[in-house]
């Protein structure tokens, strides 16, 4: 069975994104001749299986840059055909016990058959949960140890026999199973523990206990699935939020289309009620948009000509007419999605330490089980059948599935939370270091301002501000200059008409002048002013106060008399203030790091309650970021474009870029909606999502060290060390998907 590719990946080159391939570098020359494949391997629902799968393909050979991602139950990898075909590898995988469908080339949309919200034939994880092996298999199990146990009632005699067909199809199924994984390079696996153990209790006539134990066990793999897809589930959501369908206009007439074949720079109609089908640009029309489903938003956000609009918002009131920007293949929700799955699949420090922990651990426990069995009867003469039933149990004990899933679970719901309230973290290992941070480094303008001037105060020295106002907006008429655009935007907010200006004239760093209404009018720096005329004392007083509070002042003069103050500043975001007040309240320091002046640079930095360091270059912003960092963990917060530097130098960096692709590929984490209180969110989620993995980890160790020495002394048998495996397996998953629930502290709406 072929599908076609998944939202996540549609778009042709899969370097799209945060990731490259496996090592995040680019294909090396030569590399054209391996195939690059992905697979969708049905039943793969833990960090255990994931594991299996890439030892497996690993060894055969020909393949490279395995990628194996439990979380979407995809395998990605290069293959050298001309060594390996590909068949042998999906033979390899199914061997293991897997369903494997080849996922093909992609041009589909979200909704289309193959993507998380399309049909079930080709993705095996959507049907229900009792339709799949494993619950069907825990069913016969159900009825056969039922049956014998009945037996063993009715016939004391059959006891021994009655629960033997419910073990022996648990271990046909499971047996063929670890058998086949060790074969792959994996003998350590649970099937191959479980199996042994069963064959054991089978051969010293506790058949009742291995019926119960492969019952048990399947029971806890039927779990893991169901709460794997649960969490699989969200991602599958975000697929769903975009249309199958959009209406294109075409010579002035709406027709249906299939959203996916919407191409850039198609119109498309939006009506009141309707999904936006794809990521563009309004070019008629006025609305306003409900953006939560994609960044969290939870205000709509008002729509004009020139707006930018995402795919998978609702329009709320007015019918819209956009402009395509962006394939349907990278639109913002293909984007979320695959930086999502990228993410899974980037192992937390944490993870990577219990596998490896794992590796070394779960053969030194066999041993120690054999030890158990077979010591005491040889050296001490003790009872052969109690101790052999004792390393059996113990064998089961020592099961570390539970360990390995308790970092990745917690990590999975840990970036599906975040980014439903548009926090977009690169992987494990930045979510983990985020929760650790003790300073924060903010950039200036972008990330705690808006990024553009504003006018903040006017002032006329003769006749009237609006009269003052409407003069130098006519000279800066057209103009590309921030502080222009800024008195331009001030004029039009007021509703000042702009007159007509002629003999427009820049004199650079200086002045621009024009002729307004047949006088000279000239908009400059208080220097230029003051060479053509001095300044009024009191205006000359106002023009220092101003700039003290970091505000750029201009002088509008007419025919060399000076009529009016204009003050303009880069002003901070409406929640920047509280932003900084909360991490404070985390206990995390915030300081500003900007090549701006010193004076804006402190009058800024004052308003916002935080430390400064103005006039650096980028050098010195890496110096200084180097420095926070040999005290304590540093994040960098920037915009993603000129802070690129200073983000990769830091312990994590933080995009604020309103979800651009130069934001989501430059740092390790990006704000969907530039909110600065997003950033001590941010923080909240990762020591939440940290303190899920200490319990897990918590409950895994401490439910096989209690049953460990219950086992040893006797107390507790087969079937109890299975539900310590399996319970405490459920429990870790249980424990993780309580963070899809989490609830900020912070007011992530400013």
């Amino acid at each position: 069975m072929r599908c076609h590719a998944p939202l996540a990946q549609a778009g042709g080159d899969p370097r799209i994104g945060w990731a490259v391939m496996a090592d995040g570098e680019l294909a090396e020359a030569g590399e054209s001749s391996r195939a690059a494949l992905r697979y969708r391997v049905e039943g793969m629902d833990c960090p255990s299986c994931a594991s299996k799968i890439e030892t497996a393909v690993g060894r055969v050979g020909g393949a490279r840059d395995i990628r194996v991602n439990y979380g979407t139950q995809i395998l990605a990898f290069r293959l050298d055909e001309a060594a390996t075909p590909r068949t042998a590898v999906e033979e390899q995988v199914r061997r293991l016990g897997y369903g494997i469908a080849l996922v093909e080339a992609p041009q589909v949309v979200a909704g289309e058959p193959g993507t998380a919200a399309g049909s079930e034939a080709c993705n095996p994880g959507r049907h229900p949960w009792w339709h799949g092996a494993k619950a069907r298999l825990a069913a016969i199990l159900a009825a056969l140890t039922a049956g014998g146990f009945a037996a063993s009632l009715t016939v004391p005699a059959l006891d021994h026999w009655a629960y033997l067909p419910a073990a022996l199809l648990g271990l046909a199924f499971f047996g063929r199973k670890a058998i086949a994984a060790a074969r792959a390079g994996s003998p350590f696996s649970i099937e191959m523990l479980m199996s042994i153990a069963t064959v054991g209790a089978i051969a010293i006539g506790a058949t009742s206990e291995a019926a119960v134990v492969v019952f048990l066990f399947t029971v806890g793999e039927l779990l893991e699935g169901v709460a794997a897809g649960r969490a699989r589930a969200g991602i599958e959501a975000l697929g769903a939020l975009v249309p199958r369908t959009a209406l294109r206009v075409e010579n002035g007439t709406a027709r249906e289309v299939p959203a996916a074949s919407l191409k850039v720079g198609d119109l498309v109609l939006v009506r009141p009620g309707d999904r936006v089908s794809a990521d563009g640009e309004v070019v008629e029309g006025e609305s306003e948009v409900d953006e939560s489903p994609v960044t969290g938003e939870s205000v709509p956000v008002p729509k004009a000509e020139g707006a930018p609009v995402f795919a998978g918002s609702v329009n709320a009131s007015g019918a819209l007419q956009v402009r395509v920007t962006k394939p349907a293949s990278d639109n913002t929700i293909a984007r979320i999605i695959r930086l999502v799955e990228e993410a899974q699949e980037a192992k937390a420090p944490t993870a990577r330490f219990i596998e490896r922990f794992s590796a070394i651990y779960t053969p030194i426990a066999v041993a120690v089980a054999a030890l158990v069995a077979v010591a005491p009867p040889l050296l001490l003469g003790a009872d052969w059948d109690t101790w052999v039933y004792r390393g059996l149990a113990l064998l089961l004990v020592a099961c570390p599935c539970a360990l390995v899933l308790s970092t990745p679970a917690a990590i999975a719901s840990g970036l599906a939370v975040g980014t439903r309230r548009g926090l977009l973290v690169k992987g494990g290992g930045a979510l983990e270091t985020i929760g650790r941070v003790r300073t924060v480094a903010f950039d200036k303008t972008g990330t705690l301002t808006e990024g553009r001037p504003r006018v903040t105060d006017v002032l006329a020295l003769t006749g009237s501000e609006r009269t003052m106002l409407g003069l130098a907006a006519a000279v800066e008429n057209g103009s590309s200059h921030p502080l222009g655009r800024a008195i331009l935007e001030r004029a039009t907010a007021d509703g000042i008409p702009l007159r007509p200006a002629k003999n427009s004239r820049a004199i650079p760093g200086k002045a621009v002048e024009a002729v307004v209404t047949g006088k000279r009018v000239a908009v400059g720096s208080p220097s230029f002013a003051t060479e053509q005329a001095p300044l009024p004392a009191d205006a000359a007083r106002t023009v220092a106060e101003w700039e003290g509070q970091g505000k750029t002042v201009v002088v509008v003069s007419v025919d060399g008399a000076h009529t009016g103050l204009i003050a303009v500043r880069d002003e901070p975001r409406a929640d920047a203030a509280a932003g900084v007040r909360a991490l404070r309240d985390l206990g995390v320091r915030a300081v500003m790091l900007t090549g701006d002046n010193p004076r804006t640079g402190k009058a800024i930095a004052s308003a916002l309650g935080l430390d400064v360091q103005a006039g650096l270059l980028p050098e010195d912003k890496l110096r200084e970021i180097g420095a926070l960092k040999a005290k304590a963990p540093v994040a960098m917060v920037g915009d993603g474009i000129n802070d690129a530097p200073a983000l990769a130098a830091a312990s994590v960096g933080i995009a604020m870029g309103g979800g651009t692709d130069v934001a989501l590929e430059t740092a390790d984490a990006a704000l969907l909606n530039s909110r600065v209180v997003d950033v001590a969110a941010l923080v909240g989620l990762s020591r939440a999502t940290l303190a899920n993995i200490h319990q897990n980890v918590a409950i895994a160790l401490g439910l096989k060290a209690v049953f460990l020495v219950t086992t040893v002394v006797g107390i507790t048998g087969l079937w109890p060390a299975v539900l310590a495996d399996t319970g405490a397996t459920v429990l870790v998953t249980l424990n993780a998907l309580r963070l899809l629930g989490y609830r900020f502290q912070v007011a992530t709406h400013g």
